[in-house]
């Protein structure tokens, strides 16, 4: 077990703490791998009632994927380990959506990206007033990965697609609204929750959800920090994002007059338009599929990203030459040619064994 996953247990509970506070908690495929060996342990140990994972640091549950390792794998050329990386996360997605025992995420500070994919499956998702939510892949040319396709594509309307092509970051009563969150607990209530769990013997899961329950019920009334935007903005985002095309949904928000759709309009401008058309695609394709299929055509559009997609220019322009000024190719929305978004929706193992097909 590395020490970048730390994992005891207590009192029937099974901890995990992602102990990588420097990186807010991003995932490492060495990462992945003692969070996989840790539930494929304790989903045969008596001794384990329930899973509780969450974040060391005090700033984030988990910022996401490490994007500097998939910028330096993609351009030493070593694809097959890039590819081998979200094989072993989304098998890992899958894993804790489909856990038999309870398996509880803490979601406090930052939860983007990969930190998305091993908190959505969570019998208990709680948020507090730190919490600041995204998929905000479209911004470094990917698209929302980790499931992101299955469980956006379930939200309320078109908060989906709103969520998905954005990238927008979402607060605690956002996330509730969405449905991306069970629970609300001030930062400080989750961590006397924290204590009472760990003060107490369980003999079963059911009993650790009724205290996790009891907890959350016990500040039902307590105000969220804020009112949810998402929740407001419910209509306008069911009628802007309604479009048959990213082109159609941009020159709708661009015309609709306010100050959030300008904010908006300008954010998508700012966008891979490649990856806006796939994500789009991805999103209302997803919304009639098995999470278990959507994975597998997730790791399909990842495997072509990286070999003809924006993610390479992308991640360099934000994380690591940071000149936030990304050479997206095609530059435009209105020069992304149809069969090149369809193309990625083209499995390259078509004629063999899918490396997912096991879920």
């Amino acid at each position: 077990m590395t020490d970048l996953v730390t994992r005891e247990i207590h009192g029937g509970i099974g901890y995990l703490t992602l102990n990588r506070p420097q990186a807010l908690n991003a995932l490492s495929l060495e990462m992945i791998r003692a969070i996989t060996e840790a539930l494929n342990t304790w989903a045969a140990a008596p001794e384990v009632a329930a899973v509780v994972i969450a974040g060391a640091g005090g700033k984030a549950f988990c910022a996401g994927g490490d994007i500097r390792f998939f910028h330096k794998a993609a351009l030493a050329g070593d694809l097959a380990t890039l590819d081998q990386f979200f094989v072993e996360e989304y098998a890992l997605n899958h894993l804790i959506h489909r856990y038999a025992k309870p398996y509880i995420a803490l979601m406090d500070g930052v939860v983007m990206g990969g930190g998305m994919g091993i908190s959505q499956g969570a019998r208990r998702r709680l948020v507090t007033e730190r919490t600041r939510m995204a998929m905000p892949e479209t911004n470094i040319g990917l698209f929302p990965d980790v499931g992101g396709g299955w469980f956006l594509s379930r939200t309320p309307g078109r908060l989906g697609e709103y969520l998905g092509l954005t990238g927008s970051v979402i607060h605690a009563a956002d996330a509730l609204h969405a449905g991306l969150a069970d629970a609300f607990l001030p930062g400080n209530a989750m961590a006397e929750l924290v204590d009472t769990l760990r003060s107490r013997e369980f003999a079963d899961g059911d009993a650790v959800l009724a205290c996790i329950d009891a907890a959350t019920a016990a500040h039902r009334d307590a105000c969220v920090p804020a009112q949810s935007q998402l929740a407001a903005l419910q209509d306008d985002i069911d009628r802007l994002f309604a479009g048959a095309t990213v082109a159609d949904i941009v020159a709708a928000v661009s015309d609709a007059g306010s100050d959030w759709a300008a904010q908006t309009a300008a954010m998508l401008r700012g966008r891979s338009p490649l990856m806006l058309n796939v994500t789009l695609e991805q999103i209302r394709r997803a919304r009639t599929m098995t999470l278990e299929d959507e994975l597998r055509m997730e790791l399909d559009l990842m495997y072509y990203v990286f070999r003809h997609g924006d993610g390479v220019e992308g991640i360099r322009a934000l994380a690591v030459d940071k000149d936030h000024a990304p050479k997206w190719q095609p530059p435009r929305l209105d020069e992304v040619p149809r069969e090149r978004v369809r193309a990625f929706f083209d499995s390259p193992w078509a004629h063999g064994e899918h490396p997912l097909a096991a879920l």
